[in-house]
């Protein structure tokens, strides 16, 4: 990976806030509401993508497919009512006011709606630094994670090259699309071990490693 990036293109379900045990709760417990019990691998299968790609995905795996509409009625009141209590991630504050001080261009690429983020991001000020945001319900937006296309945009609304930036991640679906769109990929694993330096993409068990050679460069 480059000594620096042009810019760090940060996920927030997972990456920044803590949300992603909220919203599997969520998905369970609506697709418990319809006969089926979802694995810890079809949860997995679930991070990082757009809500509507998440609800057709829970009904094709239910006894009876039902309409994506009343997946939601019975999900959303339950992640709505755990989120306002969803902690920032380890470092992460930390993070991107040092990207902020140093003058490194951010982008928030999320598959969460813009109303979606605007509930989840209020208890946390400090995200207000990540000003150019690309979310799954963006108008420009072709398709949802694992496409490539979010990194893809958020990048040409910067005015980098994908091959400059870092993407932080944490989902299988987020690193497909950040890897396809040729950038620099940070995968997040709180329970995993950090790798060395010379593969793409390079997991890591916290936001503290890329913030320790962001600062190691300051001189």
């Amino acid at each position: 990976m480059p000594a620096l990036p042009a810019a760090c293109l940060f996920d927030l379900d997972g990456l920044l806030l803590d949300t992603e045990p909220l919203h599997s709760r969520g998905w369970s417990e609506a697709a418990r509401h319809f006969g089926a019990q979802l694995s810890n691998d079809q949860l997995l299968q679930l991070k990082g993508r757009r809500r509507l790609d998440c609800a057709a995905l829970v009904s094709s795996w239910l006894p009876r497919p039902v309409e994506s509409d009343d997946l939601l009625a019975v999900q959303q009141p339950i992640v709505r009512a755990l989120l306002p209590n969803a902690k920032a991630m380890p470092f992460a504050q930390e993070l991107v006011e040092h990207c902020d001080h140093r003058g490194i261009q951010m982008a928030l690429v999320t598959s969460s709606s813009l109303e979606a983020v605007s509930f989840k991001a209020a208890p946390h000020p400090w995200l207000k630094r990540i000003q150019l945001r690309v979310h799954g319900d963006d108008p420009e937006l072709e398709a949802g994670k694992p496409d490539p296309a979010p990194f893809l945009l958020a990048a040409s609304r910067l005015g980098f090259d994908p091959k400059t930036c870092w993407a932080l991640e944490d989902s299988q679906a987020g690193t497909a699309a950040a890897l396809s769109a040729g950038c620099h990929v940070w995968v997040l694993n709180e329970h995993g071990l950090t790798q060395a330096m010379d593969v793409n993409p390079r997991h890591i068990n916290s936001l503290g490693v890329v913030l320790d050679m962001l600062v190691s460069t300051d001189g």
